[in-house]
């Protein structure tokens, strides 16, 4: 009786720590392609540094998509749960600002907005294909 109790809390300590490090994983890549898309670096002048063809460029943009496309998929059941993290992590970091600063915190998120939106006009919206 005693082995199977410990065979089961084992299983679960690993289970933990399979989802802990998937998820830090899995932010890890968002929060990065937030990041890049934020501050506005382009990826065309990453292709241009390194003189890509124009058939290597749209492999490696279809390669890209097709990754975020995967990690979403693999983090749908956990976004509510990243969701609630994230919003109780902004509304607890607004609590330590002045009134100055958050003014100017949000006319910088004005602007990233503002930018994400224009840039997304521009490129037609891709979707996900259900496997």
């Amino acid at each position: 009786m005693q082995r199977s109790k410990q065979q089961a809390l084992m299983f679960l300590l690993g289970a933990v720590l399979v989802g802990g490090v998937l998820g830090f994983s899995a932010e890890r890549v968002f929060g990065h392609e937030k990041l890049v898309e934020q501050y506005g670096h382009d990826r065309r002048a990453f292709y241009d540094d390194l003189g890509l063809t124009a058939q290597q460029r749209t492999k490696l943009d279809s390669l890209a998509f097709q990754q975020g496309c995967e990690v979403r998929t693999v983090l749908a059941p956990e976004k509510p749960a990243l969701d609630s993290i994230r919003n109780r992590f902004k509304a607890e970091m607004r609590q330590v600002f002045t009134p100055d600063q958050l003014s100017k915190l949000e006319s910088r998120e004005k602007e990233i907005k503002a930018r994400r939106e224009a840039h997304e006009a521009k490129e037609p919206k891709r979707q996900c294909s259900g496997k």
